[in-house]
């Protein structure tokens, strides 16, 4: 939980990101920076209820708390100047570091990177999506996995000083429906490591304790028991998943 202020004093627009799809505003609790994005400014979607995207960026700080990773900033619910919204703390990063990035097909690293996928720019020439093959942003595919991430585009990767990866805007996640669009398929297939298998395990068990309960209060019944079931399967197959059914694996526009 955020210290009782962070709740109740006065949070103050103090910009705004014309960038997002929705309502997205940068503002100030006691000097301390956040994003706030009202449920009163998202934009309907046809696959999501209507008002429930900032329940989904709360579920999935919760769930990244349990896995233990830190891919999610501090994130909760609270009141605002336009009503209550997901409020999240702003996190400054590294303008120099490109975790994912679009390169000349034969100038493709061949170390630390993964590509993507192909394709030609706006010039006919060929481009590769990759993405860097890091600690980091790896635990943030496996997050993706879990909660069904349907919009992890490049823009919402936050490369800190430190090398840690953020992730933003989880709005597009945990429905009961497969909807895993990423631009993070470079370890496809990849056996997953004993610490995913352990942070996805805290995740199910989680379900049956605390954590459910804290989900109850933020997603419908169902996606919990899809959440639940993302997890048994991960634990089974024990790897990356590919992407399945008749959705783009990735989302639209990639950054």
């Amino acid at each position: 939980m955020p210290a009782p202020d962070l709740v109740t004093a006065e949070l103050t627009l103090t910009g705004r990101i014309t960038t997002a799809s929705n309502a997205t505003f940068l503002a100030s609790i006691g000097g301390v920076a956040v994003v706030y994005k009202p449920i009163a400014g998202e934009s309907p979607l046809w696959d999501f209820p209507d008002g429930t995207l900032a329940q989904r960026e709360v579920a999935a700080y919760l769930v990244s708390q349990v896995l233990g990773w830190n891919v999610v900033p501090q994130t909760w619910l609270r009141d605002g100047p336009l009503g209550e919204g997901m409020v999240q703390l702003w996190q400054e990063q590294d303008p120099a570091q490109n975790a994912v990035d679009l390169v000349a097909t034969d100038k493709v690293p061949e170390t630390g990177w993964k590509p993507v996928l192909e394709g030609q720019d706006e010039d006919g020439r060929m481009v590769t999506l990759v993405h860097e093959d890091s600690p980091a942003l790896r635990r943030m595919a496996v997050f993706d996995v879990v909660v069904n991430n349907a919009d992890r585009k490049g823009a919402h990767i936050l490369a800190m000083p430190d090398g840690h990866r953020h992730g933003v805007d989880h709005g597009l996640t945990f429905h009961s429906d497969h909807k895993l669009r990423t631009v993070l398929w470079g370890w496809l297939g990849d056996a997953l490591t004993a610490e995913e298998l352990d942070g996805i395990n805290r995740v199910g068990e989680g379900l049956n304790g605390d954590l459910g309960r804290s989900l109850a209060d933020l997603l419908a019944a169902e996606e919990i028991a899809a959440l639940a079931a993302r997890c048994a399967r991960l634990l089974r197959a024990a790897r990356f998943p590919a992407p399945t059914g008749g959705m783009p694996a990735v989302p639209w526009p990639l950054f």
